[in-house]
């Protein structure tokens, strides 16, 4: 029987600094069914060097890069609402940290798991501080050799830490020829561990298909509106297709049932007594 997948709704950087929209996205994330919203957190100056910050860009927050990304960026202020309001709401939380000052910030809020970004595969010393931690994490393997999957697994089964992979293309909308959704079953026996989906790509066809792969877990990037400010939008699902998306995945989670064979349901014997009437039987 199919498992049902931990259901994360990435709302990342796509409310676009305004704790309002956060919280209308929690809202969106609790209605539509998803187990779980997930956020990002950046110390600007560890990520980003002081040449990219202080580049043009053009913005609603600036004229620098700076100004862009920290506009985007959510302080203690915000995440003590954040956390008190996914409490009231009953749904989990957690964000992916990209460095770590950012890990240690997110430790105040003793929050179920941690998640591994795919930019943050390749950097070891960073890894061994999120396995420390000895939380679930979910490990993204977008823009990832074999190489770099071979040593976050190690890292993490080293430190014992509890952990799966998720099949990513880091790609914004990603191509459905780029889905390459069978690498979950690659990934599966290749590291004998649990393997989930984070999916760029517009619609519900391809994580609908990744669902019959039987992941863990099911990851995907929601808005308010498509058209909004910042470049995870239009990869993102709208409340109409988040529903859309858990209320398939719902029913093919009961659809796909148990391997059981001569299995006649009470109804289908009544039906079988008219329709064979006339065949005498053994």
């Amino acid at each position: 029987m199919l498992k049902k997948p931990y259901l994360i709704a990435e709302i990342g950087i796509n409310h676009n600094g305004s704790i309002e929209i956060a919280k209308q996205l929690i809202d969106l994330a609790k209605e539509a069914k998803f187990d779980a919203v997930k956020f990002q957190k950046r110390d600007l100056d560890i990520v980003y060097t002081k040449d990219l910050l202080d580049s043009a860009r053009e913005s609603p927050w600036g004229t620098t890069q700076r100004d862009q990304k920290k506009g985007l960026e959510f302080e203690k202020k915000e995440y003590d609402q954040i956390d008190q309001y996914c409490k009231n709401v009953k749904i989990d939380w957690f964000a992916s940290a990209w460095d770590s000052s950012s890990l240690k910030f997110l430790d105040q809020y003793n929050l179920k798991y941690n998640k591994v970004a795919s930019a943050m595969i390749v950097d070891k010393n960073f890894l061994n501080e999120i396995a420390e931690r000895k939380k679930h994490t979910f490990i993204s393997t977008g823009m990832s050799s074999v190489e770099d999957i071979d040593n976050a697994v190690k890292i993490f089964k080293d430190n014992k830490c509890s952990f799966e992979l998720m099949h990513c293309v880091s790609t914004y909308p990603m191509k459905v020829k780029d889905a390459n959704l069978l690498t979950i079953e690659a990934l599966k026996r290749k590291y004998q561990c649990d393997v989930g989906y984070s999916g760029h790509e517009n619609g519900v066809a391809i994580s609908l298909a990744a669902f019959s792969l039987n992941i863990s877990s099911l990851e995907r990037h929601i808005t308010l509106d498509r058209t909004m400010y910042g470049s995870d939008q239009s990869a993102s699902l709208e409340l109409k297709g988040m529903i859309n998306l858990t209320e398939s995945l719902y029913k093919m989670h009961e659809a796909y049932g148990e391997e059981k064979l001569g299995n006649i349901l009470e109804e289908e014997k009544a039906i079988a007594k008219k329709l064979r009437a006339h065949i005498k039987i053994d």
